[in-house]
């Protein structure tokens, strides 16, 4: 549920891009949408999760650069400094620590009796940061090469349920096998 709420801010700012009249308004809704669901997360358990805080941190600081000096790149970098750095700390990982970041973040939500070899949470770690490297390329590609609406549509409509249904797509991996049937 968390992560499916934490998608809220970017649905809001690609609506208020269509109807509000472009992307500066579309900016500030998308800081007041991040803005709100941080006081959510606050206000229903006295405690932010990390990763909103940084993105929110991150909404603010490159938002107010694009609404200050009129220049779309800073909204549209950022996202790509986003993937970069999740890609890159999901992956390095597996590297460092007895657990990598996925196996901490999804394995609570696991059924508890539910095992998971550690070489498929590695895999499936590396799966991930791979996968938002790529997305970051892509996106730095599209915002470089197509017109503003086209980013906004692919970073909205397109990246957004592309990593919702990557996002799945790893949790089946992962939980290949777990539920085989019974035979006599």
């Amino acid at each position: 549920m968390q992560t499916l709420l934490e998608y809220v801010p970017w649905i809001v700012f690609g609506i208020a891009y269509k109807f509000a009249g472009g992307l500066y308004p579309a900016t500030a809704a998308l800081m007041v949408a991040m803005t709100l669901l941080l006081a959510y997360f606050w206000i229903r358990a006295r405690k932010v999760p990390q990763m909103h805080l940084v993105l929110t941190i991150m909404v603010l600081v490159f938002g107010a650069a694009t609404l200050l000096l009129h220049d779309v790149r800073f909204l549209q970098w950022k996202a790509s400094v986003i993937y970069w750095l999740l890609g890159i700390i999901i992956a390095g990982s597996c590297w460092v620590g007895s657990k990598t970041l996925l196996e901490r973040v999804l394995g609570g939500a696991l059924p508890e009796d539910v095992t998971i070899a550690a070489s498929s949470w590695r895999n499936a770690s590396l799966m991930t940061g791979t996968f938002y490297v790529v997305l970051g390329i892509v996106n730095i590609w599209v915002a470089m090469t197509r017109s503003e609406q086209d980013w906004v549509t692919f970073k909205v409509w397109i990246s957004l349920p592309l990593a919702l249904v990557f996002l799945f797509g790893v949790i089946f991996y992962l939980l290949r096998g777990q539920f085989a049937k019974e035979t006599p």
